[in-house]
């Protein structure tokens, strides 16, 4: 302990100029065990202070630290537990009870002694000590005790004293002489004894032999010790005076902390006070704005506005815990709560004769736009409407209720209003569309479809069931289509629909998306997520801090996009309606309108979706894009079903089929439309679907036909096919336009061959013969010998046609091919150069079959190539 001590004084106490006078080992009572030292201190400069001071172990090393220090003057009570027995636990009463338990009783005892004699000593204060046994607590000590009890332990560090430069050479010169003091310490330590007792007894001797100095001396010192008397009964009495001061000092001390706390206290309650009257206080300016503003005017509407933000401001303020409770507070808030209602109860009466008178106005253009294709604009309302925006959303913020009322009002209104214009525009744009098709006859002969077209009006009814039943009277389709061109009227009403349904679709874009707009704007329902604990808003210092978000506040928040769909769905519940009826009566004048109505519709979406993917137009100009690509597919079915119906004329050759040259014009058609078209993928799927059908079909005619050959039809009909593919280049029919080559050449092959079999019959059937017998196992040059196949028979037959002879045959050819073929397709010298070829082939054929199977018979045609040559030259000529 007493290593622990030194290591305490040297490393803790001296550099701050204290004194360690007891220490105790300890560690808190009922916890686990954590020891430290209580050390009583004191300093070394006047005037003294007495500490108690708790040193613990550091956890990084082996050094000691101060951990906490108490003043002797603020101990109360020491409690000892048991005054009787030995108990090492105790208590020091400072601001709060600190309960200890020692190492040992004795270390508890020593230093419960030492406070005691320090309190006794610098303090003699009133501390009490329960349970410490008496002997511990003397009552008196004498002044020389005291001061050994008290500085025991600076006699114990005063022991040591250096020594001085004389000392030091006398100490040097001694050792000089003494040679062996080095070496031998005992008999230097023995020689200094005997050279003291001798030093003694010379002092004693005389000392003795100078009584009289002796007597003088004793008297010097009695004189002394009277004197030292005086002196320690005047500083006694100094000690009880800085005593005195020493406690009013302690008083006045005490009184300045007193003073300090109190002057602290007041400077919180001040900011308090300041935080509720800058944060809870609204203006005179403000309480007159929310309560008589003009809400009609640009000032009072900013006015209010303005007072408006004031009084959220203070309604949202953060109070602290216990402001609640403050009546100046509770008088605040329902001032506030009370200013609420009635502004909120104000605005909304206002906004609601607003609604009213706007409406009245805006109803009074309605008259202008009855003759011509356009919407009313509503930008003036909404400019208007939007001067309230700010009061909106302070209403959205603070009364719900009468928020969503008014939202239900305008929407009302605001599908009266649009309804009415809607129904008008849409009447107008019927009665301009039915007129597009002169006398109702839809230009390309389609039938539309079969359901009931309601118009608004008794003419557009009219003019809807005379375009229906002049349809009826005519057929339709794409065989139409090849019996006739498209006139220029047809192409101007085509046009002339084009721009209808356009600007159909443009005046509904910028209505919807106007007021989209403007209920985002106005309603305060922004499309992005609200702060969901707070958010960061500006106080009027400039300062910034969290503004907590009401639960309901977020609630509603969430649903702010679906709340924009379901306004926007009921102030427009009648544009799709209308544009559905639109779209049938489009389709019951040209089915083929339906073309112009996709493009048209899949620009208008795809456009809507670029704007705001979620919008009320995107999703509504979607589900009506739906009901035309159904159109569009019954149109294509419809011209699929009426490709399968066709019936032929036996009595006349085919030609090139209705439904061919109607395909033809069908395409030209459609790829005019569809030109940077964002839906081509539908046009290529109905060009798949009627290529093939088309196809089908040709075959099918092909085989019933009676008049015209099937090898014929399909050879016109499918390089009619070629050729329209060729020129219009159409990317997703390529397999299809090498497909109906492939098909043109083959039949164009199989007539050639067929027809060239009949001028030459005897002939062809002699040289098949030779080639079976070839066939089956007759070497060539012994197919002369069969009796069937000799040289005679052949020469028979090759006299039966002599040049003249087939000269006949192939202009009967001629004739017969020119007969079989039609003009329109002007194939007739196509297929007469491919005979000719043909028949080369055949002659040298046969003239390789003469000279391998009767060698050296000199046998020979009747006629030469050149011949041949000039014969169906003078025949193509001549024709």
């Amino acid at each position: 302990m007493t290593a622990i001590k030194h290591a305490l004084q040297r490393d803790i106490f001296t550099p701050n100029d204290e004194r360690l006078l007891s220490i105790v080992n300890v560690c808190k009572a009922g916890k686990k065990k954590k020891n430290c030292f209580l050390c009583a201190t004191v300093t070394t400069e006047r005037p003294v202070q007495v500490k108690v001071v708790k040193v613990k172990k550091s956890d990084k090393g082996d050094f000691y630290k101060r951990q906490m220090a108490w003043e002797l003057r603020d101990l109360t009570e020491v409690d000892a537990k048991d005054a009787t027995k030995e108990n090492p636990e105790f208590d020091l009463h400072f601001e709060k009870v600190y309960r200890w338990v020692a190492s040992s009783a004795a270390e508890k005892n020593s230093f419960i002694s030492c406070i005691w004699k320090l309190n006794q000593r610098y303090l003699r204060k009133k501390v009490e000590f329960e349970n410490v046994s008496p002997q511990l607590l003397e009552e008196s000590v004498p002044s020389g005790e005291s001061q050994s009890v008290a500085g025991g332990d600076e006699d114990a560090l005063d022991d040591y004293q250096e020594l001085n430069a004389r000392e030091e050479q006398d100490i040097e010169g001694m050792m000089e002489v003494c040679e062996y003091a080095i070496s031998n310490a005992e008999a230097f330590a023995e020689k200094l004894s005997r050279e003291l007792q001798v030093l003694d007894g010379a002092n004693i001797q005389s000392i003795m032999a100078s009584e009289k100095q002796v007597n003088i001396l004793m008297q010097l010192l009695d004189h002394a010790l009277g004197e030292v008397d005086n002196i320690e009964g005047k500083l006694l009495s100094y000690e009880e005076m800085l005593q005195s001061v020493k406690e009013q000092m302690d008083q006045i001390s005490q009184s300045n902390r007193l003073i300090q706390i109190s002057n602290t206290n007041n400077g919180k309650l001040l900011d308090e006070i300041q935080f509720l009257v800058n944060y809870m206080d609204l203006s005179k300016g403000h309480i007159k704005a929310l309560q008589e503003g003009d809400l009609s005017s640009p000032k009072g509407i900013e006015a209010c506005i303005n007072a408006s933000e004031a009084l959220s401001q203070c309604m949202n303020v953060a109070l602290k815990p216990g402001h609640d409770k403050l009546m100046a507070v509770k008088q605040q808030q329902h001032l506030f709560s009370e200013l609420r209602d009635t502004f909120a109860r104000r605005l909304t009466n206002h906004l609601n004769n607003v609604f009213v008178h706007q409406g009245h106005d805006q109803s009074s253009t309605l008259s202008q736009h009855t003759a011509e294709l356009t919407l009313p604009k509503h930008s003036p309302l909404h400019r208007d409407l939007l001067r309230y925006a700010k009061l909106m959303e302070w209403l959205k913020n603070t009364q719900r209720e009468k928020y969503d009322g008014l939202s239900r009002t305008y929407v009302d209104y605001m599908t009266r209003l649009y309804e009415r214009e809607i129904k008008d525009f849409f009447e107008i744009a019927k009665i301009k569309m039915a007129g597009t098709s002169k006398d109702g006859k839809g230009k390309f002969g389609l039938h539309g479809s079969s359901g009931k077209l309601t118009g608004s009006t008794s003419s557009l009814n009219k003019l809807a069931v005379s375009s229906s039943n002049s349809r009826r009277s005519q057929s339709s389709s794409l065989l139409d289509m090849g019996n006739m061109s498209a006139s220029d009227l047809d192409v101007a009403d085509r046009t002339r629909f084009d721009k209808i349904f356009e600007q159909v679709l443009s005046e509904l874009e910028p209505l919807c998306l106007a007021e989209q707009d403007f209920i985002t704007k106005f309603f305060k329902l922004q499309q992005y997520p609200t702060l969901a604990q707070g958010e960061n808003v500006d106080d009027p210092d400039g300062a910034a801090h969290s503004r907590l978000v009401p639960a309901s506040e977020q609630r509603h928040s969430i649903s702010d996009k679906d709340m924009v769909r379901m306004m926007m769905n009921k102030i427009f519940q009648s544009i799709e309606t209308e544009l559905n009826s639109l779209i049938a009566l489009g389709d019951k004048i040209d089915s083929f309108n339906s073309l112009y109505m996709l493009v048209k519709m899949s620009h208008h979406v795809w456009t809507a979706e670029n704007v705001d993917p979620a919008s009320y137009l995107s999703t509504t100009l979607g589900n009506v894009l739906v009901t035309v690509k159904r159109n569009f597919d019954k149109c294509i079915s419809g011209q699929i079903r009426q490709m399968e119906e066709v019936k032929i004329s036996k009595k006349s050759k085919v030609g090139i089929l209705p439904f061919v040259t109607g395909f033809e014009e069908f395409a030209k058609l459609a790829e005019a439309i569809f030109r940077n078209a964002e839906r081509r993928g539908d046009l290529d799927k109905a060009y798949i679907k009627l290529i093939r059908a088309v196809f089908h079909n040709v075959e099918k005619v092909a085989n019933e036909s009676q008049k015209t050959p099937r090898d014929v039809v399909m050879m016109e009909n499918f390089h009619h096919i070629f050729s329209t593919l060729s020129s219009l280049k159409i990317s997703c029919l390529e397999a299809e336009r090498k497909e109906a080559k492939q098909k043109y050449t083959e039949h164009l092959q199989s007539y050639v061959i067929n027809s060239l079999g009949q001028p030459l019959e005897k002939l062809n059937h002699f040289f098949e013969g030779v080639e079976a017998r070839v066939a089956q196992g007759v070497r060539e040059e012994e197919v002369s010998y069969q009796l069937a196949f000799n040289k005679q028979e052949l020469r028979k037959v090759i006299k039966e046609y002599p040049g003249k002879e087939v000269k006949k045959g192939l202009d009967n050819l001629y004739r017969k091919v020119d007969k079989h073929l039609c003009e329109e397709e002007n194939l007739l010298q196509v297929v007469w150069h491919s005979m000719q070829d043909e028949f080369i082939r055949q002659y040298k054929h046969f003239e390789g079959l003469i000279n391998r199977c009767y060698p050296g018979s000199g046998i020979t045609m009747e006629f030469t190539i050149q011949d041949m040559l000039e014969y169906f030259s003078s025949i193509a000529q001549s024709h």
